[in-house]
């Protein structure tokens, strides 16, 4: 799941800039690396790439700041904890 994720960010970051480099506890909207579209698209991956459904609860940008956070996040909501 961990490479899925980061791999989805990468291939959208080269896009842009093929040297991009960040850690998986790299905050990405720190980092500059997410905008308002990018967004959408990381939550409509996350709920089509791992059959999770992301509620307006669940809309908090801590969620989503790192891969590590992601990674949690799916986990919590394949468990049905989240």
């Amino acid at each position: 799941m961990r490479e899925q994720i980061r791999g989805f960010i990468e291939s959208n970051l080269n896009i842009f800039d093929s040297d991009v480099q960040f850690n998986d506890g790299d905050n990405i909207f720190r980092r500059g690396f997410v905008n308002s579209l990018f967004a959408v698209q990381l939550i409509a991956y996350l709920e089509q790439e791992f059959s999770i459904t992301i509620a307006n609860e669940d809309m908090n940008i801590n969620n989503f700041s790192s891969v590590d956070k992601m990674v949690e996040f799916v986990e919590l909501k394949r468990d049905g904890n989240g």
